[in-house]
Order: structure tokens, then C-alpha cells, then sequence
């Protein structure tokens, strides 16, 4: 049986199942395979694919196949979950390629690179933002670009929950940054972010990741829906709880840890039941997650491939309307078989 709550518009999953099962008929298809842990996509004009790895390469993905050697190679530091972590071209300049990364040190970065035109290699052109909080766990590293044309970088706490709320600390934030380097504070209040997207030009959805352990607390990863200047309430709230001036979210599951690899919302044709909906990757959960949204609130929610193909990370629409993911099999808390981890097209039985 699955028990929910409403709680201040926050739909606080307490069941062990996550919620329904899936009622549209969906498949996984493999686009790629033999990939180490792809973080991020990056999709160029004329149909190229760049890939992040985790361990610090950028793939290419031409013509549907994966080229041999890396475009790139960083090294990164020391980290159990950071590395080579998001990536993004700029619409209106596609020769910028930025990446965030955890740099020796360690640190967080954010590196725009100059992108050769054959798509095949790339070169350093500078240090956007450096000296971003990092740690073995909670480095965040989800970077996408906006409406607006900003890119927006979503970082983690860095496992000191204070910089959270710190608006001097780059920790704990999502970012905006213009692509020539300057920076400001769009929302706050965030443990671990490492998916959003937009429902409008003003509406951010965001998904993060819930404690382990901090303060006595666990699980509740969470799913809200942002504006400029919100706080998300990190470490002051958690899960469903509110406090005046912090935003609670509008889904939190309260027993088990999600946690959630990325979200988008889905803006393509072939899977009609899904259009406008909100749709969350889970790691440990091993799942894909569907909510609809009625004025925005939770209306329904439900799984997709329980168990079915291991650990989910990056989820996001292609320019021709498709839908793919990434597994994350290969990171050192999945099973990592001979295919190592793919790129999947989700599409309608």
C-alpha cells in the first residue's frame, strides 16, 4: 500500500516502494556502450554527441558511434563522487565548451574550453570560477545552460551544510554565470544538486539530494520548484518541513535514499502521455521517475525500470525530441558488467 501526505504542498512519499508502478509502455534502447560512468551530454549542431566521463575524459559520439580517442582529458582529484562531472556547449557560440570539474587539490571548477571544429579535440582557454568547495562526497556538478542564454552550475555543500546558506560561499548554490566568467547567487539553500531544468523561463526544477546522516537525518530526497533569489532551506529544512522564507519542495521521499542523478522535463512527441512532465533519475534507487505536475503540485507520480538496468544518472531531451539516460553501473557502487555503462533511448512500446 502506498501512504502519501500533503504537507504544505509537499508530497511526502513515506512508503518502501517509491511510488505506482509505470503505466505507459516504455523500452530501453542502447545507443552506446563501453562508457565509464557519462556524467553529462553535450549536443552539438549537425548531430555530434560530447559525453563526460567521470574518471576525466570527454568522449564523441558521431553518426551514433562512439570515436576512439577522448576529445579531451583533465586530471581530476581526489574524490569518490566527483571527477569530470557536467558539461555544456554554449547555443550561441558552440565552439565554448565548458566543464565543471573537481580539480586537484581538491577544488571545483568551472573551465571553458575551445572546441575544434570537427569536434575531435579541444583546448584550455580559461579558469571561469576556481576555489569551489570540494569534499569526497557532495560536489554537486550539474551545469546547463538557461532560457536567458547564462549558464547555470549547480554545487554541492561539499559536506559542510553551512555553506548552504553562506550567500559569500559558492557552495550549496545553483549558479548563474555569464560565459565570460561573472557569477551571482540564483538560489541557495541546496545540499546536492546534480539535475534541474526549466518548466518556463522563470521556473527552475531542481532536484537534490536528501542527508546521510548529518544532524541525526536521512533519506529525503527532494524535487521543488525555484525562482530567482529562493532558499531552498538546506540545512534549516529538510524533506517536508517549512520555516519562514525558505521554499519546501514538492516531493520528498522520507524512508530510503534516491538519490536523484538528473531530471528534465519532457518536451518531446513520441512518448505524448509524458509531455510536460517532470522525470528523475535514481542511483541507488536503481529507477526512472515520473511526476505530473497540476498547478504546481504533485498530481501523480510513479516508477519505471525498477531494477531493471542498474544505477541512472544523466536523463535529458535531445535536440530532435528523444529521450535519453545514462547508467552509472561503473562507479564503484553498481554492478559494472562487459558492456560497461550505456547511453539509452527511451522510447514507447
Amino acid at each position: 500500500m502506498v501512504l502519501l501526505a500533503l504537507i504544505a504542498a509537499c508530497l511526502l512519499e513515506q512508503s518502501d516502494t517509491w511510488g505506482p508502478d509505470g503505466t505507459v509502455p516504455l523500452r530501453a534502447e542502447t545507443v552506446a556502450s563501453g562508457l565509464v560512468v557519462p556524467w553529462s551530454f553535450a549536443f552539438l549542431p549537425g548531430g555530434d554527441v560530447l559525453v563526460s566521463e567521470r574518471p576525466g575524459r570527454v568522449r564523441l559520439l558521431h553518426e551514433g558511434k562512439l570515436v576512439g580517442p577522448p576529445v579531451l582529458e583533465v586530471k581530476t582529484g581526489e574524490s569518490s563522487e566527483g571527477g569530470l562531472l557536467g558539461i555544456a556547449v554554449n547555443p550561441a557560440d558552440p565552439s565554448q565548451l565548458f566543464l565543471y570539474l573537481t580539480a586537484p587539490g581538491p577544488e571545483n571548477q568551472l573551465q571553458r574550453w575551445t572546441l575544434a571544429q570537427d569536434h575531435r579535440s579541444a583546448r584550455l582557454d580559461r579558469i571561469l570560477i576556481a576555489r569551489i568547495g570540494a569534499s569526497r562526497y557532495h560536489d554537486g556538478g550539474r551545469i546547463r545552460f538557461g532560457p536567458d542564454g547564462a549558464l547555470y552550475v549547480g554545487t554541492g555543500d561539499a559536506r559542510e551544510p553551512k555553506r548552504s546558506q553562506d550567500p559569500k560561499s559558492l557552495n550549496g548554490k545553483v549558479l548563474r554565470v555569464t560565459p565570460d566568467g561573472k557569477a551571482e547567487v540564483w538560489l541557495l539553500g541546496i545540499r546536492n544538486t546534480e539535475g534541474f531544468d526549466w518548466l518556463d523561463g522563470q521556473t527552475l526544477l531542481i532536484a537534490d539530494h536528501g542527508p546521510s546522516g548529518e544532524m541525526g537525518r536521512y533519506a529525503n530526497d527532494e524535487v521543488s520548484l525555484a525562482h530567482k533569489g529562493d532558499n531552498l532551506g538546506w540545512p534549516g529544512i529538510y524533506g517536508c518541513e517549512t520555516k519562514p522564507g525558505m521554499v519546501p519542495p514538492i516531493i520528498a521521499w522520507s524512508n530510503h535514499s534516491l538519490p536523484p542523478g538528473g531530471a528534465v522535463v519532457y518536451r518531446g512527441s513520441a512518448i505524448p502521455e509524458f509531455r510536460g512532465n517532470v522525470l528523475v533519475t535514481g542511483l541507488a534507487a536503481e529507477h526512472l521517475h515520473r511526476i505530473v505536475l497540476e498547478d504546481g503540485s504533485v498530481a501523480a507520480h510513479e516508477v519505471y525500470f525498477r531494477q531493471k538496468l542498474g544505477r541512472l544518472r544523466e536523463i535529458a531531451m535531445t535536440p530532435s525530441g528523444e529521450l535519453w539516460m545514462t547508467t552509472s553501473n561503473c562507479d564503484g557502487r553498481g554492478e559494472c558488467g562487459p558492456q560497461k555503462d550505456r547511453i539509452l533511448r527511451i522510447v514507447r512500446q
